[in-house]
């Protein structure tokens, strides 16, 4: 029996040694790296948001958006799907702000014989007048955006002195194809009239 004491109270002496109280939790330490944490992505997103209004302020020269006529005509053709966003043409990753032009959103767009007619719930609508449509195509990005090859549709149009990509995405896009033959027909035919008005 005596044998079995030195192990015993070695069983004894690890049993207390397990039954320490825990280390205390440092919470100021906790508080702290929290709250620079918060300030940290606080910060960030101010910095964003400084770097969208100064985009916007050298967007300033831009004219007014148009808006839809009364009576634009007869629909060609409409889509639901998203509006991804407009870029300086042929750059896609510089993103135009100015009148809302930036900002991402829902949208029902009409083509009609007086132009194309983009209207955004919860965003600036705007409308492109047939003559200022320059060519529209598919591509994958727009804006920071990126999809699948042929993915989006990019409408290319004149707005004061500037040439713009607008990239929708319809919900089936399988509709994308059908649009990039009649508007460039659209946009081809108006060329030959006003040429043909010119030589008059």
């Amino acid at each position: 029996m005596t044998s079995l004491t030195p192990i015993a109270a070695q069983i004894a002496a690890d049993i207390a040694a397990e039954q320490k109280s825990a280390e205390v939790t440092d919470w100021a330490a906790r508080v702290g790296w929290l709250v620079g944490l918060v300030l940290f992505i606080a910060l960030v997103y101010w910095l964003m948001r400084e770097g969208w209004k100064w985009r916007g302020a050298l967007q300033g020269d831009l004219p007014e958006l148009h808006t839809a006529p009364e009576e634009p005509g007869e629909a060609k053709l409409t889509m639901s799907g998203r509006y991804h966003g407009s870029t300086t043409a042929g750059q896609w990753l510089d993103r135009i702000v100015a009148h809302g032009l930036g900002t991402r959103s829902r949208a029902e767009v009409t083509l009609t014989d007086a132009g194309l007619d983009v209207v955004r719930p919860g965003a600036a609508d705007f409308f492109v007048p047939l003559a200022q449509l320059r060519e529209a195509r598919l591509d994958k990005g727009i804006a920071g955006k990126v999809l699948t090859e042929g993915g989006l549709l990019v409408i290319t149009w004149e707005h004061g002195d500037r040439l713009i990509d607008s990239g929708f995405r319809s919900d089936h896009a399988a509709e994308h194809n059908e649009w990039v033959d009649t508007l460039n027909s659209m946009i081809n035919t108006s060329d030959k009239s006003d040429k043909t008005e010119g030589a008059r």
